[in-house]
């Protein structure tokens, strides 16, 4: 699984035990106060989804997780390009999760960062799921936003043992301010 993440454009994987996983209340509720543009937005995203309390019980189950990032250059990420960095985070998510339920782990959850209605749905008025109007458009690949669930990203990291700080990537003359997104798929 970690091979194939690789293979699905993540820069860097690292398989962490659960107990690793923090679940912060507060960072779920930052969705809510101060009022996350996304919120209520999408099936991915709180109110819609099951919240720190059920993700905690969740973690109580399992034993290993495998947390993946792309490294990005800040400016992209702060571009019109922004969209496709997103889609290729919630693919690589799918991706590890569509791995690991071919070998054996029929309940494999991948979570990625970012509303799945801004990054697949923009085009679209409203969420067809939480609109009774429909299935998902996209449920071979959109995953649910790790904020809602209150996953501590800062703590992933450190369980990686990874640098959470941005980055400067190339010589003087070639620097590039580099950062990442992230996605977590738990395996059972």
């Amino acid at each position: 699984m970690v091979q194939k993440a690789y293979e699905f454009g993540a820069t860097e994987v690292a398989i962490i035990p659960v107990k690793k996983i923090i679940v912060d209340y507060n960072l779920a509720e930052r969705c809510k106060e101060p009022r996350c543009e996304n919120f209520g937005l999408s099936k991915s995203c709180p109110p819609y989804v099951s919240g720190p309390a059920v993700f905690k019980s969740l973690l109580e189950k399992l034993q290993q997780a495998i947390f993946f990032k792309i490294d990005v250059p800040s400016e992209i990420l702060y571009s019109g390009e922004r969209r496709e960095i997103f889609q290729l985070l919630h693919h690589i998510a799918s991706g590890i999760e569509n791995q690991a339920i071919k070998m054996g782990y029929p309940n494999a959850q991948g979570y990625a960062g970012g509303s799945c209605k801004k990054i697949f749905c923009h085009n679209h008025s409203e969420c067809l799921v939480i609109s009774k109007k429909g299935k998902c458009r996209n449920p071979q690949c959109a995953r649910p936003s790790m904020s809602g669930f209150g996953i501590n990203v800062s703590k992933l990291f450190e369980a990686a043992g990874w640098n959470m700080s941005a980055v400067n990537h190339g010589n003087e003359a070639t620097k590039t301010k580099m950062t990442y997104v992230c996605g977590l798929v738990l395996i059972y």
